[in-house]
């Protein structure tokens, strides 16, 4: 097992009270869709293979440490379900994911490019990913904000609960932000620095 396995299984492990609804949506997730090997973006961060996982893991892992410091009552399991779920999204549905390989188009440094498919229904993320984690984990109100609105104010549709945003929610779009703009465009940055 390597590394980024290894700290997959460890955030997972830390789901105990709904450890049978994680384990049949995990299975749903691995089999029958691309969540091992999807993108986490068509162009801006971990935009390769396998790049949704490795956000997904760090964002779980930043905000478990956020919690730690700031609002220690959350509880680890919820941090942990919308550490690593707040983009499942991402995956599409089964046989339809949301990235598709684009051949003609390669970055720098070789990785492919993604397009969006345009054969899924027209949604927003995070309510895909509510979807996908509604269909098979119980989800606390705050739980489902968090997923809903993990993107904070960046986006326009989220104007809506400014100001209204639980703790779980401000965690969650900080560690989100966090790994998306420093840990993973940062290693992209260097990665292109050292290529030059």
């Amino acid at each position: 097992m390597d590394l980024e396995q290894q700290r997959y299984h460890a955030l997972i492990n830390q789901v105990k009270t709904r450890e049978k609804e994680m384990k049949t949506f995990l299975s749903f997730l691995e089999e029958e869709t691309s969540w091992l090997i999807s993108p986490a973006s068509t162009r801006f961060h971990n935009n390769f293979e396998q790049g949704l996982l490795r956000h997904s893991i760090a964002v779980a892992e930043l905000l478990l440490q956020l919690k730690e410091l700031l609002s220690p009552d959350i509880n680890n399991e919820s941090c942990v379900i919308v550490g690593l779920f707040h983009d499942v999204g991402k995956v599409g549905l089964p046989g339809k994911p949301l990235y598709l390989p684009n051949t003609e188009i390669r970055s720098s440094h070789g990785e492919r490019k993604y397009i969006v498919n345009p054969k899924l229904v027209y949604m927003g993320l995070g309510v895909r990913s509510l979807l996908l984690v509604n269909k098979f984990v119980s989800l606390s109100e705050d739980e489902a904000q968090a997923i809903v609105y993990h993107d904070g104010q960046y986006i326009k549709e989220n104007k809506y609960i400014a100001h209204h945003e639980e703790p779980l929610t401000l965690l969650l779009s900080y560690a989100d932000n966090w790994a998306g703009e420093v840990l993973e465009k940062g290693k992209l940055k260097q990665k292109e620095n050292e290529m030059e």
